[in-house]
């Protein structure tokens, strides 16, 4: 568990915004089968540099997430997992709480229907390499999947998987005390992500406490962390002679998604609503 520092730090440098289409319609969501933690190939992360972005999510109780850092996308058709959310720009599913937290909540509506929210940094935040990490406390729950990810900034041009995909974190909800970090290119996609689970060190629930989740991103390799502590390190030479993908500017995603083939569905004990709170997401250049 990490101790919320009492200053927050604003924005200061805007990155580069790279120009590309919106979203397809449909994407593969975040998927897992990976083995275990490899503990012994996990290199320590690099201290961070100079903060270049961030959002702090300081603002009035019930207003957007920024405009100028985040988009929201929406529909209802699945998203390429069978996932059964909503996704809306509503304040009901994504709004600041007034004490610097961005509150994403998934919701059982009236008539069974589930909304939620998912937001993208697309054309509008896009960075190669650095230290990318949240502050987050994820929901829980059978059927509740929350992540922290990223695409390739050239998506859709260049279609997905072969865009590349980084999940930073990612949780199934019926297993609050693991979370993973794999990647998805061309050769490797879909339930053949290559990456690592991660799980509580105390044997706790990463749901209990705000915990940060990050990646220490360079040229062939990237290191994943939970508070601080590498679990796993992937380089050009792990992705079984593929394209390594990782070399270019990505944009960054909070969802939670409800439903779908690898988490499964909401049963009898899945309560909602469901939060996920993410305190800030920053940016350093290594």
């Amino acid at each position: 568990m990490t101790s919320r520092k009492n200053t927050r730090r604003s924005t200061v440098i805007a990155t580069s915004v790279v120009a590309s289409a919106a979203l397809a319609a449909v994407l593969t969501a975040p998927q897992w089968t990976g083995g275990a933690v490899d503990e012994a190939n996990a290199d320590l992360s690099a201290a961070p540099g100079d903060l270049v972005w961030s959002d702090e999510f300081d603002g009035a109780a019930g207003t957007a997430p920024d405009p100028a850092n985040w988009n929201h996308e929406t529909g209802d058709h699945g998203w390429g997992n069978h996932e059964l959310q909503n996704y809306t720009d509503s304040r009901a599913n994504s709004a600041l709480d007034g004490q610097g937290n961005l509150v994403i909540t998934a919701r059982q509506e009236a008539d069974g229907s589930y909304t939620s929210a998912r937001i993208t940094t697309q054309n509008k935040v896009e960075h190669a390499f650095g230290r990318i990490e949240a502050r987050i406390k994820i929901p829980t729950g059978q059927g509740v999947w929350p992540a922290f990810w990223m695409l390739g900034a050239d998506f859709p041009q260049t279609p997905w998987p072969d865009s590349g995909e980084i999940d930073i974190m990612e949780n199934v909800g019926h297993e609050p005390g693991t979370v993973r970090g794999p990647v998805r290119g061309t050769g490797y996609f879909g339930g053949g992500g290559i990456g690592a689970s991660h799980h509580h060190p105390t044997g706790g629930a990463f749901t209990d406490d705000f915990h940060v989740y990050a990646v220490d991103w360079s040229p062939g390799s990237i290191t994943w962390s939970v508070d601080g502590v590498p679990f796993n390190t992937l380089t050009a030479a792990d992705v079984g002679g593929n394209p390594w993908v990782y070399d270019q500017s990505f944009f960054m995603i909070l969802n939670v998604a409800v439903g779908g083939e690898w988490p499964g569905y909401p049963d009898g004990s899945t309560r909602f609503p469901q939060e996920m709170v993410i305190d800030y997401v920053r940016v350093y250049q290594n």
